[in-house]
């Protein structure tokens, strides 16, 4: 038996949630984001692609994946496909600027479920998050940019426009291999009357 107390970080993976936006949009923010690398020397929103984030990174014993997607999977056969708008630019000041979503009880009752359903199977929390309100998002710009930058491009973006809806069919389970974020698992919403 193993003693958990013992456990090492190398025999767990790290993995997040997200909806991801359909193709052409997915590569027109990737474009943002790389415009936020090269105007304003912030890099770290490249390791994973544009997403709304359904519930942070947390970590997992690779063996428990199979688990994992059966319990997502069982979160999503409740949900049918929600439509997702993209509307205009945010911050949260000093440092992240994104694409905003509008509001949705949809949305905000998916997200509830994965966060209901992470805390418990896995005993997972978004503990970061346990006191904020959900507020979707999908960010271009964050943790490197430094407070002179973010002052700048908020000037450039803040009355920039964008607009984009898409039905969501499904949410995504990614998974780090150490450099970056990959897409490990697409879980369909499938509920059915």
């Amino acid at each position: 038996m193993v003693d958990h107390k013992l456990m090492t970080n190398t025999e767990l993976s790290l993995y997040f949630i997200a909806l991801l936006p359909p193709e052409p949009f997915r590569q027109f923010a990737w474009k943002w984001k790389e415009y936020f690398r090269d105007q304003y020397k912030s890099k770290a929103s490249l390791n994973s692609p544009p997403h709304i984030t359904l519930h942070m990174p947390f970590k997992l014993k690779p063996k428990r994946e199979a688990e994992l997607i059966t319990s997502l999977q069982r979160v999503a056969d409740n949900f049918n496909p929600l439509m997702v708008e993209l509307e205009g630019f945010g911050a949260f000041p000093p440092r992240v600027i994104f694409i905003d979503v509008e509001k949705s009880s949809e949305l905000d009752e998916l997200q509830q479920a994965i966060k209901r359903q992470m805390k418990l199977d896995f005993q997972v929390f978004n503990a970061n998050y346990q006191d904020k309100p959900f507020h979707p998002h999908m960010t271009l710009a964050f943790r490197d940019l430094r407070k002179a930058q973010f002052q700048q491009a908020w000037e450039e973006f803040q009355y920039k426009e964008v607009h984009y809806t898409w039905e969501s069919t499904q949410f995504t389970l990614l998974k780090h291999n150490g450099h970056h974020w990959d897409i490990f698992q697409e879980i369909s919403l499938t509920h059915s009357l």
